[in-house]
């Protein structure tokens, strides 16, 4: 797992303190995560069955919240599992949030938990496994785009990768997703949602490129735009020269 280390171009972690967008959402995971794990052998944990991702469900009972409920679902007996992803998200999330602004971070955040749904749901159609496809829950795509932003926006910024080697965040990015790739070439049945994790990050990645497309395209648009303001008024203001010139020589004849 990657940690990272202080340095002059991390300058959003100057602070511990957590960004509203990042709070409540561990809030929410874990309050869900202790009703899940109070309510398991109990009747109450077949109201949390509803909420993880079933391909099934959506392309056929058409549940089409569960692309969305899923990732605040975590398994009541893998306490790894919440651990693992709220740390990641206040890792990645809390220095994306304090840059871009809670409401852009929020966006991109669930952009990147439904994407990665809707690849899960895709991949296991393309295969002819709809049936067959086990129940997804976790944050897990999510936080994987999170990692993708993290490695594009911070990408100088060096982290402890495994918590012993310094790397750049742009390079912990490019690893995390060829060990996701590889790992999903494996059979099933790891219990770990690799097309979810790369689903994240390839949603996430359009995202920043159409974004950055976009502010280019502005950006070009405004200059064009300063340009053809400046060239109307230079003529604007030849044409006024002409005239007052035409007019001195008029008073001086």
């Amino acid at each position: 797992m990657p940690y990272p280390r202080r340095s002059r171009s991390f300058e959003p972690y100057s602070s511990f303190t957590l960004p509203p967008g990042v709070k409540w959402l561990i809030i929410v995971n874990v309050v869900l995560f202790v009703a899940y794990f109070l309510a398991r052998g109990t009747n109450f944990e077949a109201l949390f069955l509803p909420l993880g991702l079933v391909p099934s469900d959506v392309v056929r009972s058409l549940w089409v919240w569960q692309p969305f409920t899923y990732m605040f679902l975590h398994s009541p007996v893998d306490f790894w599992h919440i651990l693992f992803n709220m740390f990641a998200l206040w890792m990645f999330g809390a220095p994306l949030e304090n840059s871009w602004g809670t409401r852009r971070f929020l966006n991109y955040y669930f952009l990147c938990g439904v994407g990665a749904a809707i690849c899960v749901i895709l991949v296991n159609l393309l295969l002819g496994r709809i049936d067959t496809a086990p129940r997804v829950i976790g944050a897990s795509g999510a936080v994987f785009g999170l990692l993708m932003a993290f490695g594009i926006v911070f990408a100088e910024t060096t982290v402890l990768f495994s918590f012993l080697f310094p790397i750049k965040a742009k390079y912990m990015a490019l690893i995390f997703g060829g060990i996701e790739f590889l790992s999903s070439l494996r059979p099933m049945g790891s219990g770990v949602s690799h097309i979810a994790h790369l689903g994240g990050m390839l949603f996430g990645l359009v995202y920043l490129k159409r974004q950055s497309v976009d502010l280019n395209f502005w950006d070009s648009w405004r200059q064009q735009y300063r340009e053809w303001k400046f060239r109307r008024a230079k003529r604007k203001f030849q044409v006024y020269l002409k005239k007052q010139n035409k007019k001195h020589d008029h008073t001086v004849h």
